[in-house]
């Protein structure tokens, strides 16, 4: 018949689906068990007898968007149980009306390819520029001072108010000499408010982050 031997004795192992029914079956499993990554899905599949690759399944997860997405970790970047002094909250009816009468501080920190990095900024309340910043690997009070004197060389202070969170970093007491040795009143959030109405808009998240 002009056929090889190994041709005429080939033994199929199992059906081959085609790409659209075997997407209706990744699909279902997806619906099924929503964190099933593809190779998941696909030993499910080769449960109910279909021969397939791992690789076909993720060609198609990702043509149907049904790859899960991992969850991020959350890094706590504020501590408030602790015993330092905590300051009242001086903003809460202030509207600001000009540059470097108010500002904002806050630490949040910014995913690399291995880790994370922590980013202490001020920001100007009037502006919302960024007037201070710092970058560093651990939540030390020594990352949000380095932002204070940042922000502090660069700018002309006169009456200004700083305000932040009842986090550790900002109620130590190298962090609060400095305040008071420039004359900058202090303002604090309350007890497990930090993202009160005052504060919420200048959070430093890093894509809204505006630089001088």
């Amino acid at each position: 018949m002009g056929i090889s031997r190994s041709t005429y004795y080939y033994k199929p192992k199992g059906a081959r689906p085609l790409d659209v029914d075997l997407a209706d079956r990744i699909e279902k499993i997806a619906l099924d068990y929503p964190s099933y990554g593809y190779r998941r899905i696909t030993a499910e599949l080769h449960r109910q007898g279909l021969k397939v690759n791992h690789k076909r399944v993720l060609r198609l997860m990702r043509d149907k968007n049904l790859l899960c997405r991992a969850r991020k970790a959350f890094k706590a970047t504020t501590n408030s149980s602790h015993s330092l002094k905590k300051y009242p909250n001086l903003i809460e009816d202030l509207v600001p009306y000009r540059t470097d009468q108010l500002w904002h501080a806050d630490i949040t920190y910014i995913r690399i390819a291995t880790s994370f990095v922590y980013l202490a900024a001020l920001i100007d309340g009037f502006s919302r520029k960024v007037v201070g910043y710092g970058l560093g690997r651990t939540l030390s009070a020594d990352l949000a001072l380095a932002a204070l004197l940042d922000a502090i060389s660069k700018r002309n202070i006169g009456s200004l108010i700083h305000h932040s969170d009842q986090g550790i970093q900002y109620c130590s007491q190298d962090y609060v000499k400095v305040l008071k040795d420039n004359g900058i009143a202090i303002s604090m959030s309350g007890k497990a408010n930090p993202y009160d109405k005052d504060y919420a808009s200048y959070c430093t998240s890093p894509l809204r982050l505006s630089f001088n």
